[in-house]
């Protein structure tokens, strides 16, 4: 070793390190593994952990605090079971599940953490939120005063639905409950609402086929699709709702409209119910837990039309339940016809006389009412929902062989011919100026006799004829304004020319 001076500039940094304090020491809790099932962990050693924490495990997996307990924690896992072991290394991370959110998310498919799953690169976010948060209070809403259009006949005339309310889609299996959904997407193309789809507990193609259908129309752009699929953990199922709502919520605070579409919350339901059972919580009625409707309603909840203050937008929930057998009874059912403002059910009965889309106006209601309806369509409403009440109990008794006077025949009449009227593919919204054409067609009596192939050629007719003269009706039911009679009367006119007919047949009395 030899006593040669060190160079002056290595001096003074030795010197300046040798002087600077300390560094503090960094405190780092590891917690342990000690029992792994499928699609939850137990972890022991991190006492000082918080709920909704987000944990890190040695192989790699992310995992959330759900149970709280003295001595350990039940961890829900967001990954594969399969790569855990008892005995594994896991740490805290200090902060609670977050996603991406911002402009960025449009026109991408996402799991329920924010990862793209669409072989693009990474989210280019604005900046990550927690996906739990407490919804608006009262002072922050507004009432729900402007219409959302769902471009189906049905729904916008006598089922309306308003930006900002929560409107159930129930029925049971393969009875259109996504086509509805789909649909209402596809016709925000005519408006500046943003929409989301999260498919929770969806198989991937059905997944699949949504993606494709959006991309076709080229609504994708416009959309953002949180995907967790049944062939994924149940922790992914239980947290896409609330990170599909948080990203919602940031468009909202900027003052946009928000279209979110849950398909489907059974599936929610039943992963948060698979949870619960395997951290061993108490089972309550059909096993679900007993906090089931909180974990609904707290996510309901943070929709709605918020005031200027609170940013102005509105997030409008499309929540997807499925029933068994028509039961509208049954418990997830219920809790969520409680919790939302109206219900689409979409009947089995109908599917079966191959009317789609099968909504069933009967049981169908929505809690908002004219409030959230173009003003040219509450005329026709009321009258579209007493034709199709009578026209079914008519249509029952007369089951029977029973005879009956020209009167009743003529309700029979017309009430098949504006129940064909009601019938529309999937895929295909109808502007609104052309859906008054064909209901005032039909409640005039235009579609009368006509077999049921012909009432839709002449709705193919009618559609066609009414694009382009149809613009200064069309501009003013988009101004919200009612419908005179003046352009009652040029409506009947322009159908009944292009329907070749020489009046318009229309009686009231029928």
């Amino acid at each position: 070793m030899t006593d040669e001076p060190l160079e002056p500039g290595l001096k003074a940094l030795i010197d300046s390190l040798l002087g600077s304090p300390a560094p503090s020491p960094v405190l780092t809790e590891v917690g342990k593994v000690t029992e792994v099932g499928a699609g939850i962990a137990v972890v022991s050693g991190l006492a000082r952990a918080l709920a909704d924490e987000l944990l890190v495990f040695a192989s790699g997996v992310l995992g959330m605090v759900l149970d709280l307990e003295p001595d350990q924690l039940g961890v829900v896992l967001l990954g594969p079971a399969d790569k855990l072991t008892a005995g594994e290394d896991v740490w805290r991370t200090h902060k609670v599940v977050s996603v991406p959110v911002g402009p960025g998310l449009i026109g991408r498919v996402v799991d329920a953490t924010g990862l793209p799953r669409d072989g693009r690169d990474r989210v280019d976010a604005v900046t990550e939120r927690p996906i739990e948060a407490a919804a608006p209070g009262i002072l922050s809403r507004s009432a729900i005063t402007r219409p959302l259009a769902t471009g189906i006949k049905a729904i916008d005339a006598a089922v309306p639905v308003g930006l900002g309310q929560r409107e159930l889609i129930i029925g049971d299996r393969q009875t259109g409950k996504t086509s509805i959904a789909l649909d209402t997407i596809l016709n925000q193309a005519r408006s500046e609402v943003i929409s989301i789809y999260c498919a929770v507990g969806q198989r991937g193609d059905a997944v699949a086929r949504v993606i494709e259908t959006l991309r076709r129309s080229g609504q994708l752009s416009r959309t953002i699709v949180v995907a967790a699929g049944d062939e994924e953990t149940p922790g992914l199922s239980f947290i896409a709702p609330y990170a599909a709502m948080t990203m919602a919520e940031y468009f909202a605070d900027q003052g946009h409209d928000v279209l979110v579409v849950f398909d489907d919350l059974t599936h929610h339901a039943q992963s948060y119910r698979e949870l619960s059972l395997l951290l061993r919580r108490p089972p309550g009625r059909e096993a679900f837990p007993g906090d089931i409707f909180y974990v609904h309603a707290r996510l309901l909840e943070r929709a709605g039309q918020f005031s200027p203050e609170a940013g102005g937008g509105s997030i409008t929930a499309l929540p997807v339940v499925e029933t068994q057998a028509e039961n509208l009874s049954a418990y997830i059912p219920t809790n969520l016809i409680s919790i939302t403002d109206g219900q689409i059910y979409l009947s089995p009965r109908l599917v079966r006389k191959n009317q789609f889309p099968a909504v069933d106006l009967g049981v169908s209601v929505s809690r908002v009412g004219g409030k959230a309806q173009y003003r040219a369509f509450r005329d026709v409403a009321g009258n579209l929902r007493v034709t199709l009440s009578q026209f079914e109990e008519l249509e029952d008794f007369a089951r029977f062989g029973t005879r009956l006077d020209d009167t009743t025949k003529a309700r029979l009449v017309r009430g098949a011919a504006v129940r064909a009227a009601l019938r529309q593919p999937e895929h295909d919204p109808v502007p609104a100026a052309v859906q008054l054409l064909i209901l005032l067609a039909a409640m005039g009596g235009l579609f009368d006799a006509m077999p049921e192939a012909r009432v839709l050629a002449a709705m193919g007719q009618l559609r066609n004829a009414g694009a382009d003269a149809l613009s200064d009706i069309a501009e003013r039911i988009a101004q919200n304004q009612p419908l005179r009679e003046e352009d009652r009367r040029a409506i009947l006119d322009l159908a009944s020319k292009a329907l070749g007919r020489k009046d318009t047949g229309y009686d009231a009395n029928i």
